[in-house]
């Protein structure tokens, strides 16, 4: 029952100022967020590919709602990028983002504003041996993200994409990405959303990305599995078997901080494993996403609340 208070908490601002004034709050933040400057998110992304992990660097953010701040997301991102080049890796590291943050939601030509910031950012990252994903939001956002999708791999055919399993429409959206050269990042999704367009039990949701993981897995593009449930994990290399799929044609993804030791042993087993690495000072709704998502994450939370616990 706290997963959609939580989520509703996640846009609240008044809720905001609470979580970030908490004492306790920031010590706890650093387990899922690597720091706020692009220097300390660097040392994680050295750190992750020094043990045979691959990253997802995220500068964090959404919902933007000046033209201002979302050309300063983009200048953060390509800071990011001329980091990732000058140390060689791109093989190694991509960027996520979200176009709310590039000024989708804008009044007034939000759409063209975001893709005209990403598509500079797509730019960079094809000069830095790399790519690019679109992070996916809420459903009022994914035909405006997919149509940029389209556009960006006109001249960056890298460019994923991230699908949701909770909504009704992804597996039509699984069928229409499962080509060649695509990239998806399935995930079974993190925001709160009305059961007119997405499932509202769990157990519909992890059948839906079952579905849906079937889909891109007998495809020709290059799934991205997005999950931290062992049974999703088990089920997707039973899928890639069937497929004929090598381990280097597919990924498994995980968020930062979270079943590290999985993310290790799967990358041991040769699995190609992908750390989503967020970092930046606007942490808030991220942070109340993840405590959404798990019970152990709150129960993280909750006890670093009592001292001495």
């Amino acid at each position: 029952m706290l997963g959609p208070v939580l989520l509703a908490a996640s846009r609240s601002s008044r809720m905001r100022r609470i979580v970030a004034a908490a004492p306790v709050t920031r010590p706890v933040v650093q387990r899922f967020v690597a720091g706020e400057e692009l220097r300390s998110a660097m040392e994680s992304v050295r750190e992750l590919t020094a043990f045979g992990l691959d990253v997802t660097l995220d500068h964090l953010g959404e919902d933007v709602t000046d033209r201002g701040t979302a050309a300063a997301t983009r200048d953060a991102y390509l800071r990011a990028l001329g980091a990732i080049a000058a140390e060689d890796l791109g093989e190694r590291v991509e960027v996520s983002v979200k176009l709310s943050a590039f000024g989708q939601a804008l009044a007034f030509g939000g759409h063209d504003i975001a893709l005209e910031n990403v598509r500079q950012v797509a730019e960079a990252a094809t000069v830095a041996g790399t790519t690019v994903t679109l992070d996916m939001e809420d459903h009022t956002t994914i035909d405006s993200t997919l149509a940029i999708l389209d556009e960006l791999r006109k001249e960056h055919p890298g460019t994923g994409a991230v699908l949701q399993s909770y909504l009704f429409r992804t597996e039509e959206d699984c069928h229409r990405l499962a080509t060649p050269g695509s990239r998806v990042r399935l995930v079974k999704g993190a925001y709160k959303e009305p059961a007119s367009v997405a499932y509202q039990d769990k157990g519909e949701v992890d059948r839906a990305y079952v579905r849906c993981l079937k889909i891109l897995m007998a495809g020709s593009g290059y799934p991205m599995i997005g999950s931290h449930d062992p049974r999703m994990i088990t089920i997707g290399q039973e899928l890639a078997r069937r497929a004929g799929r090598k381990p280097r044609e597919y990924e498994f993804q995980m968020l930062f901080g979270i079943r590290t030791a999985e993310q290790h042993r799967l990358a041991a087993s040769g699995e190609r494993m992908r750390i989503y690495v967020p970092y930046g000072a606007d942490w808030y709704g991220y942070f109340m996403r993840r405590l959404a998502e798990r019970p152990a994450n709150l129960a993280f939370f909750l006890r670093s609340l009592v001292p001495g616990a």
